[in-house]
């Protein structure tokens, strides 16, 4: 199986729906974390305003006695209830202070009705750390807003009242937090995760298989972003399918073709040995045939066996020697005069001694090729000039013939395309492509017009030398 396909999938907290689901539950519950802080600071404000409405009507309970005869024990019992070392009340014209005989050190002052609610967190998370100090209380009653109240109190009941408040609220922020998890997962893995699995298995599917028609992403009609992706990925799987079958049948037909060829060859070769039977016929009407009859018989055996070289010479391989350039290009013209009309020169020039480090089979068959199509298209005279410069060698093959037509101009270098003459395969040009780019260079048409047409061959300089020494004088 391919990396990526379904045992690769992740799995566990690695899964994208585990991942959803620990992601919910923190937010939730850095949400509850946000709520809390302000809530714990109020309730620690209420707790202590309603400690002092406690000491208010404690002291009012007092007062209500006939004639203020309040013994002592009754007054214990009532700071008790308050839970309270001392109480003062402070009014315009009087004070009644009720306490105990000793009294503790006081730890800290606190004013309700004076603080922020940054303070209020504040001090309520002071009081859930420490718990155990003597606050002094100061704050307006609540049934009367002209009453001071004064108290002095133990923080530890304030504690664990805050730290019963702050386990109720952990219980409910973690059953919100659960009860909000499992509905945003369940609506995330309903509208994102399923389908984007689903769309994961299609295409790990379609990688696998991409010559079944069943395989692959399914567009399910979504509307929204989902959709849209399916709809795209499903119509690039029909265009890699119609990229694939593009691929196969030039590659099944490549292989037709050079069967085609094979068998072809040998049956045009055999049709050669009849004809050339037939040129000794007695019959004048039939010899006059027979030499028709063998060019195109020798054009089908020449275009079978072009075929065939370039179907097996998929990439040429070179075998590389030095040699004079000179050499080469007279060579060229020598074997082009035995098979060209008569009349028709080949022209070399070259500066100093041009020296080429490459395949000399090879290019010798480029250069043969352009100076016998530049003929068979009708040039009388064909020039070959060498020359270096910064790039490297360039070789120009230049010709006075009509030109190249446009049609053949539009596919010059390409296999089977339109020839530049007539009977022509279309693989001359395409193989001196070849050749040239295994050489590290390169061929282009340079112009081509009623004047003649002239081709460029570029070598790299690494492939190329110059001898200065046996450069011809001036």
């Amino acid at each position: 199986m391919r990396p990526g396909g379904p045992k690769d999938l992740p799995h566990g907290l690695r899964s994208l729906s585990a991942r959803l689901l620990l992601f919910t539950l923190g937010f939730v519950m850095l949400a509850a974390v946000m709520i809390y802080a302000p809530s714990v600071g109020r309730y620690r404000d209420d707790w202590l305003v309603q400690k002092i409405a406690a000491a208010h009507l404690g002291v009012l309970a007092l007062e209500a006695v006939p004639d203020a005869t309040v013994n002592e024990e009754l007054k214990q019992a009532l700071l008790m209830h308050v839970g309270a070392y001392a109480i003062v009340l402070h009014k315009a014209d009087a004070r009644v202070l009720i306490a105990q005989s000793a009294l503790p050190m006081m730890d800290q002052q606190v004013v309700t009705g004076s603080s922020t609610l940054l303070e209020h967190i504040w001090d309520a998370f002071g009081t859930l750390l420490h718990g155990n100090r003597v606050i002094r209380l100061l704050g307006p009653s609540p049934r009367e807003a002209d009453v001071t109240i004064e108290a002095l109190i133990d923080e530890h009941p304030l504690q664990l009242a805050l730290l019963g408040f702050s386990g109720n609220i952990l219980l409910v922020s973690v059953a919100i937090s659960l009860f909000a998890a499992i509905l945003v997962y369940a609506s995330l893995h309903w509208l994102l995760v399923r389908p984007m699995r689903r769309l994961t298995d299609g295409v790990i599917e379609f990688a696998e298989h991409p010559e079944n028609l069943q395989a692959g992403v399914k567009p399910s009609g979504r509307a929204d972003e989902i959709g849209a992706a399916e709809r795209v990925l499903a119509a690039m799987q029909a265009d890699v399918r119609a990229a694939l079958r593009q691929k196969d049948h030039p590659a099944a037909l490549g292989a037709a073709v050079v069967k085609i060829s094979h068998d072809l060859r040998g049956i045009l070769s055999t049709a050669v040995l009849i004809t050339d039977r037939l040129a000794t016929s007695a019959d004048p009407r039939v010899r006059r045939t027979v030499g028709p009859l063998l060019q195109a018989i020798e054009r089908a055996i020449a275009l079978a066996t072009s075929t065939l070289d370039y179907a097996r010479d998929a990439a040429p391989e070179l075998a590389l020697s030095r040699f004079r350039i000179e050499d080469l290009i007279e060579d060229v013209g020598r074997d082009l005069s035995v098979t060209a009309p008569a009349g028709v020169p080949l022209a070399v020039e070259a500066g100093g001694e041009l020296e080429l480090f490459a395949d000399r089979a090879q290019l010798y068959r480029v250069l043969a090729n352009l100076a016998r199509n530049a003929v068979e298209a009708g040039a009388d005279r064909v020039r070959i000039v060498a020359s270096t410069g910064t790039e490297g060698m360039a070789i120009d093959v230049a010709d006075n013939g009509p030109g190249l037509p446009e049609k053949a101009r539009q596919g010059l270098f390409k296999p089977f395309s339109a020839s530049t003459r007539k009977g022509g395969s279309g693989l001359g040009l395409a193989i001196a492509r070849e050749v040239m780019r295994a050489h590290g260079g390169d061929i282009a048409l340079v112009a081509s017009s009623d004047a003649g047409t002239r081709f460029r061959l570029t070598l790299p300089h690494k492939k190329t030398r110059v001898s200065r020494a046996a450069a011809p004088e001036a």
